[in-house]
């Protein structure tokens, strides 16, 4: 009958896996207005995309009730876009703050600190709400730590980097170590913990 998205832990992303497993058309993505649409004239309830979400922000109605009952869960979900929208590990850039090019690394890295960069492939991001928010990869660690996100279609030899995203750990210029792959808010301790044992 329909389908139904919570916008309030959605990404919104254009690289919405729903979008592409839908055989309908029914979900797509708007350029102008920069948002997933939904078309439910054209839903067959299959439940393709509440399969391919991986944070179950798609929920297909088979029902008028059903489609009632999950509008108002939606409507009294007490989390809100605000604290979806924080840089994290993996995830697309939300703010030009952390954002540099990859030629700005050697610059960016000659600080004493500890410095973070990350090198992520745009076009393979994961969902902010399955991603790891920056802030919580960094508060073990010294305050003054920087961390920086930069963009890069294909690994960089330079760095020794297997597989995107990557994350370089630097001080004083010098390349500590990396950690190559993506890492889950389920396996956030796993991470950080890589992260420590670089940084010790």
């Amino acid at each position: 009958m329909a389908v139904l998205v919570n916008f309030k832990i959605c990404d919104n992303a254009k690289e919405c896996g729903g979008i592409e497993v839908c055989p309908t058309g029914a979900l797509s993505w708007n350029e102008e207005k920069e948002t997933i649409e939904i078309d439910n004239n054209k839903c067959i309830s299959c439940g393709l995309c509440e399969k391919e979400c991986p944070i179950g922000a798609f929920q297909v109605a088979r029902t008028n009730e059903e489609y009632q009952r999950m509008r108002k869960e939606i409507e009294d979900d007490p989390r809100t876009t605000k604290d979806l929208f924080v840089d994290r590990y993996g995830a697309v850039a939300i703010s030009d703050f952390f954002t540099i090019s990859l030629d700005e690394i050697d610059k960016k890295t000659e600080k004493d600190c500890i410095t973070l960069i990350e090198v992520y492939n745009p076009d393979l991001a994961e969902c902010l709400l399955k991603s790891i928010p920056i802030k919580e990869l960094t508060k073990e660690l010294p305050k003054d730590t920087l961390y920086y996100k930069t963009e890069s279609s294909e690994n960089i030899k330079k760095y020794d980097i297997q597989e995107l995203p990557s994350l370089l750990i630097f001080k004083q210029g010098n390349l500590l170590g990396h950690i190559d792959g993506y890492y889950t808010t389920d396996e956030k301790n796993e991470f950080i913990g890589k992260i420590n044992e670089i940084v010790k």
